[in-house]
């Protein structure tokens, strides 16, 4: 009887802290996005402010961007976030700014019946929307789904991201993205 004790003493505290470490909030991501609020493609770091939960609030920084010959882009969304659900689906809502600076060979080109003149525009690019000098600004909206696995691991999202600027407002524009959570 002493043995069987001793061995449930010394197993005891193991299984508890397993136990403790199965339900450890994941709460923090890393992930690779295509639109969204990159615009383009973005690397992002997502977190939430409350450790211990998942559906609260939170933060994604990102960076992203090209470059061709002597045009490129570059993109720096910063989002506040949240997560409504319970795991592994989330449904999730955000609002950001995506700061950008670019440098751009755009040409318009107008053709008659004499031939064809191409006007430059060094400072103005278009994606989804027109942006008028380097650097700038663009508003994001945020509405989709994000499934995190219970525990950790390979996560992915879908989500309908509305762009505004000075220039107007696109309300379909879209992203996805997969990654890490940890």
């Amino acid at each position: 009887m002493k043995k069987l004790f001793l061995i449930l003493f010394i197993l005891l505290p193991m299984g508890a802290i397993h136990a403790q470490d199965a339900y450890k909030v994941t709460h923090q991501a890393a992930y690779f996005e295509v639109g969204g609020a990159g615009l383009i493609y973005t690397f992002n770091y997502d977190f939430r402010f409350d450790k211990s939960r998942l559906d609260t609030w939170g933060m994604k920084v990102g960076a992203g961007g090209y470059w061709i010959e002597d045009s490129g882009f570059f993109s720096l969304p910063l989002e506040v976030n949240r997560l409504f659900g319970n795991g592994p689906h989330y449904f999730e809502i955000g609002a950001g700014v995506t700061l950008m600076a670019f440098r751009s060979n755009r040409y318009e080109w107008t053709c008659t019946e004499s031939g064809c003149t191409g006007m430059a525009y060094p400072d103005r690019t278009e994606i989804v929307l027109p942006i008028e000098g380097s650097p700038n600004a663009m508003g994001t909206l945020n509405i989709g789904y994000r499934r995190i696995p219970i525990g950790g691991g390979i996560s992915w999202k879908v989500n309908v991201t509305p762009l505004y600027n000075s220039n107007g407002f696109w309300p379909l524009f879209a992203g996805a993205g997969i990654g890490y959570v940890f």
